[in-house]
């Protein structure tokens, strides 16, 4: 039988890359016209690129049909019409406030590149691996964070010795949540499959629906925003040494052990989700040995807000940001010497909290705070990406890909993924948490996850 989690690793292999080709897919749109962002698209969270990256076998019967990259740029062409905004820039406005503007000359950028690797040289292909940064493009000299007059969606197809290939997005964040871009992959990728433009639902900007209200009345402390005063070991243990990035894969009878552990009082019931991230906050900061053990900690998750939101309903087409930020806060003491099941009931509560009340007070501690820098004082952010159909959304005519996700943690060492074990074939349920560590604490990390402490009802795993 298989183990109920698993250690990935992958190849440390260094990818000679040739670019051949970068050109620039440009969209009628009028010069001067601009669009809003709402405050949810413009929290300093969200002014970020999402790089993932998406490896497809070789399909010697497809590729003599079209060459791969006509497919791509001609369906991308089509589907930019209808999502014209990716075809903008950004820049500030008054107080720092982002909007989308048109002017002569923009559009997505499409980088056309080669290897003269195989795929098979790349290791496992089913765990996220920093070493294929080279196969996403970034400009030389690139600035950090820098979103504004950037290119809003950059697309790089690197070509390998086998024939397969590679395709390496960079979405920014301020355009769409995770489930937008999954409607926006979901419309490129049917449209190169049946040659003609598939979009299903409609896309619709409505970023207005979104507005501050006036005045803005911020109701919620929103501790998740909060600068903390960062006495704690936790950041410098993370920053201070380069940390490495760390992938297991988790089955789904794992997750419904840790489940039932979660809820084992019978006093709430929570999800996988509640018990899974409660379970790795918990051993995360065990591992790191977090000091002093009265120092707040905080952990952070988006919520998908639009089953929240009654007033107005949001459309089917609507691809922008619509996440709030859920945030538990424990002692490093309560959080290691207590049951799983208390962590569990504080996730479990924070993320029911999050209200269509919440997302307006959100909105508005933006408009009148609007912070400028990260804070990671005390806090790990985990991002779900198990229920996005990244699988499903990129068949662009090839089949599924091997591997959909994202690359590289190691530059926000304090963010972890719960991604979807994908490949060709169906997913059973199969989680992979990726997670950054300090390699001193990597074996401590991998006992408490395995649930080889005593503080809960543990069991033998292998």
């Amino acid at each position: 039988m298989a183990p109920w989690i698993q250690e990935l690793h992958f190849s440390h292999l260094d990818i000679p890359i040739t670019i051949e080709n970068i050109s620039q897919i440009l969209t009628p749109v009028s010069n001067h016209e601009t669009l809003y962002l709402s405050n949810l698209d413009d929290m300093i969270g969200a002014r970020v690129f999402t790089p993932t990256i998406y490896f497809y076998r070789s399909n010697e019967w497809y590729f003599h049909q079209e060459p791969i990259m006509k497919v791509l740029s001609d369906a991308l062409r089509s589907v930019l019409v209808p999502y014209y905004p990716f075809s903008g820039r950004l820049r500030e406005t008054k107080n720092g406030k982002l909007e989308v503007f048109f002017g002569p000359d923009q559009g997505v950028l499409l980088v056309e590149a080669r290897s003269d690797v195989a795929l098979a040289d790349l290791g496992d292909l089913s765990v996220s691996n920093p070493a294929w940064i080279k196969l996403i493009y970034r400009f030389p000299n690139e600035e950090q964070y820098k979103v504004v007059d950037m290119p809003l969606l950059i697309a790089q197809v690197t070509k390998f010795r086998c024939g397969g290939f590679s395709l390496g997005l960079r979405i920014c964040h301020c355009l769409c949540d995770g489930l937008g871009a999954m409607q926006f992959l979901s419309a490129w990728a049917a449209t190169a499959k049946t040659g003609s433009l598939v979009i299903n639902p409609t896309p619709c900007w409505d970023r207005e629906t979104f507005r501050p209200r006036d005045p803005p009345k911020v109701e919620f402390s929103h501790t998740e925003f909060k600068r903390f005063n960062d006495c704690s070991s936790l950041t410098k243990s993370l920053w201070e040494v380069k940390p490495v990035q760390k992938c297991y894969r988790i089955s789904r009878e794992f997750q419904i052990h840790v489940k039932n552990l979660a809820q084992s009082d019978g006093n709430f019931s929570c999800t996988s989700f509640d018990a899974m991230a409660a379970h790795v906050w918990r051993s995360w900061v065990k591992a790191l040995d977090v000091k002093p053990l009265d120092y707040e900690l905080r952990l952070t998750f988006s919520v998908n807000a639009r089953p929240k939101l009654k007033n107005p309903s949001l459309k089917d087409g609507f691809y922008g940001n619509a996440l709030c930020v859920a945030c538990a806060t424990s002692t490093v003491q309560r959080l290691v010497n207590r049951q799983l099941s208390e962590t569990a009931r504080l996730v479990h509560e924070a993320r029911l909290g999050i209200s269509e009340e919440y997302l307006r007070s959100t909105i508005d501690y933006v408009e009148v705070s609007r912070p400028k820098r990260l804070e990671f004082g005390g806090k790990l952010t985990i991002t779900q990406w198990t229920r996005f159909s990244i699988y499903e959304s990129a068949d662009f005519g090839w089949g599924r890909p091997i591997y959909a996700g994202p690359i590289d943690l190691t530059p926000t060492p304090q963010v972890c993924l719960f991604l979807p074990e994908g490949g060709e074939a169906e997913s059973n349920g199969t989680m992979v948490l990726c997670i950054c560590l300090p390699e001193s604490a990597c074996n401590k990390f991998m006992e408490f996850l395995y649930l080889m402490d005593s503080t809960d009802n543990s069991m033998e795993l292998l």
